[in-house]
């Protein structure tokens, strides 16, 4: 949905707020012997202090507060009992709702002691979203977005997972368009000024290939290798895009 359409400033402003705060404690929590229910929790508490609930529980049913993977998880991964060890590849995924309004963000947390390729993939999924940032302007089509964060994922020596993508956002959480990750020519929307979306690469060290595991919730590489994600909510002006969800 875009500005001007149902949607107003303040609002996504707000929401985005939370979200931002939100991110900012898990990665301060993020830490080895720390389980992924004990990050929910800290969620949980920010999101009650300041009037937010959890998009995905009140949409999808989701069974926690925020999204938390760990290395071959891509995204979905439910908190619970898993302990963080070191080394770790930690994805934060939150994405809050307050007053009608939602935003979306992610981040990617190489624990002390992670590999190289680990860090490299963590700066790779970065990069790719700082790319398509700089690509995404009123009046371009919407597939400059993937083509952007494909061209840098490869020249890196990572892989896209085709199968995820980023979308709209504003009044629920999945909206019109979607926006994957690689150039597909068969998304010919485009860009238009006040739309509100996010801007996510989602990516691996391995084939790319991935698959829901048996939680029902969890996405995972299939060849068990490590991914990253990195994530806003943006607003597409005739410049560069309106962070909602970063300082």
């Amino acid at each position: 949905m875009s500005i001007g359409s149902g949607l107003d400033w303040a609002g996504l402003r707000e929401v985005g707020r939370i979200v931002r705060l939100t991110l900012a404690a898990l990665e301060r929590h993020a830490r080895p012997g720390v389980t992924t229910g004990e990050l929910d929790r800290v969620a949980q508490e920010i999101f009650l202090q300041h009037g937010a609930r959890s998009a995905p529980a009140l949409v999808y049913g989701f069974p926690g507060t925020v999204l938390i993977s760990v290395n071959d998880e891509v995204v979905h991964g439910v908190p619970g009992s898993r302990r963080l060890e070191r080394g770790d590849v930690v994805k934060l995924d939150v994405t809050a709702e307050k007053d009608g309004y939602m935003a979306d963000a992610a981040r990617t947390v190489v624990l002390e002691g992670g590999s190289d390729l680990a860090r490299r993939l963590s700066a790779c999924a970065r990069a790719a979203f700082a790319q398509a940032l700089d690509a995404a302007r009123a009046g371009q089509r919407v597939s400059v977005i993937g083509r952007a964060v494909e061209a840098e994922v490869r020249r890196r020596g990572f892989s896209v997972i085709r199968e995820l993508a980023g979308h709209g956002i504003g009044r629920t959480i999945h909206e019109a368009p979607a926006v994957p990750n690689y150039h597909d020519p068969r998304q010919r929307d485009r860009l238009t000024e006040g739309l509100v979306v996010t801007i996510e690469p989602i990516i691996c060290s391995g084939a790319g290939e991935a698959f829901e595991d048996t939680d029902g919730w969890t996405v995972r590489t299939k060849d068990g290798s490590l991914a990253a994600h990195h994530e806003h909510t943006v607003v597409i002006t005739r410049d560069r895009p309106v962070l909602l969800t970063a300082a």
